[in-house]
């Protein structure tokens, strides 16, 4: 990543009234996580445009146009106190990646979701490494098995 920060684009409607539903602090934590997945996908070429639209009521950003990774959603964990969450699909073997990779820097929620408290220092070095990851996925994944059935 750069010093540099790409442009965010404006928010779809329907995508700005699901962070304004969420409690202020969550909310500025979750801005700040989508700013950082478009700034990753910018910087990566095989990643092309995002989609930004909801799944399941949250926010969603996939890389429609190339087909290069899984989708991300934000949201929160339902717990108190609540805790912001990076969800990917849980067929992938991505948490797992990301708890090798970062075993400190998250906390995870089984095989879906890296979890980061609404306040304190975002860990973006490593939270980008993640995005990345993720919106490259397909690309880096052998067709069979790219998905294996979700652990419950």
């Amino acid at each position: 990543m750069t010093g540099r920060r790409a442009p965010v684009p404006a928010m779809p409607v329907q995508v700005a009234r699901a962070f304004d539903a969420f409690p202020a602090a969550v909310r500025r934590r979750l801005l700040d996580m989508r700013a950082l997945i478009f700034e990753t996908a910018a910087g990566n070429p095989s990643v092309g445009p995002l989609t930004e639209t909801l799944r399941w009521g949250e926010p969603a950003y996939l890389a429609e146009a190339t087909g290069s990774g899984t989708t991300i959603r934000l949201g929160m964990t339902k717990g108190s106190p609540p805790q912001c969450a990076m969800f990917v699909n849980c067929r992938t073997t991505l948490i797992d990646a990301f708890r090798l990779s970062f075993p400190d820097a998250f906390g995870y929620e089984k095989n879906r979701a890296v979890l980061l408290p609404p306040s304190g220092p975002l860990p973006r070095e490593a939270l980008a490494v993640c995005v990345a990851m993720a919106l490259t996925y397909r690309r880096r994944a052998t067709a069979k098995g790219a998905f294996p059935p979700c652990a419950t």
